[in-house]
């Protein structure tokens, strides 16, 4: 059992896909479906968050952003311990035996479940979560093939588009007989 099912998260991997690959590139500029708040909100409230609250919506957001950095960048590491700070696991005795209870502010809670299923899927499909190696491309993939050879958020975007550049480079690059 994961540690995001230990506290009863309601986030799974899907709610961290969405979450992750909410900073989409569209036509060559980026997007942020987060920068709505009415957007964000509904996000929020389709996963139990408070939606509609502005502390609930900087924190959803400083945790997103922290977490599409954490392959990059070793400063997001200490942004994510912001988001748990003070935040506690406590222990009571349930139905089936101990069950994990969260205790963390409401307007943070949804964050923390945001970086709990985070470390879940690290911990489930260790290197499995990454981003797109596409240079062009903000999304991320979980890479659930057997031989863990991903690359893409797509083959038919991403995929397709680089192996063309590189067979047009490739094409260039090679003298034609005259």
């Amino acid at each position: 059992m994961g540690l995001a099912e230990e506290v009863g998260s309601v986030l799974d991997d899907q709610a961290l896909m969405e979450a992750l690959n909410s900073t989409p590139v569209v036509e060559g500029h980026c997007q942020d479906r987060w920068g709505d708040d009415c957007a964000l909100d509904g996000w929020a409230r389709e996963h139990g968050g408070l939606g509609g609250d502005g502390e609930e919506r900087r924190w959803l957001r400083a945790a997103r952003d922290a977490l599409q950095e954490v392959h990059t960048d070793p400063s997001a590491r200490t942004r994510l311990r912001g988001v748990l700070a003070d935040v506690r696991r406590v222990p009571r005795l349930g139905a089936t035996g101990v069950v994990w209870d969260l205790e963390a502010p409401p307007e943070r809670r949804l964050a923390v479940e945001l970086v709990l299923a985070w470390a879940d899927t690290e911990e489930r499909m260790p290197g499995r979560l990454r981003p797109c190696e596409n240079p062009e491309c903000r999304l991320f993939l979980l890479d659930r093939s057997r031989a863990n050879t991903g690359r893409w958020c797509s083959m038919k975007v991403c995929g397709n588009r680089l192996k063309a550049r590189r067979h047009q480079a490739r094409a260039r690059e090679t003298p034609r007989p005259e």
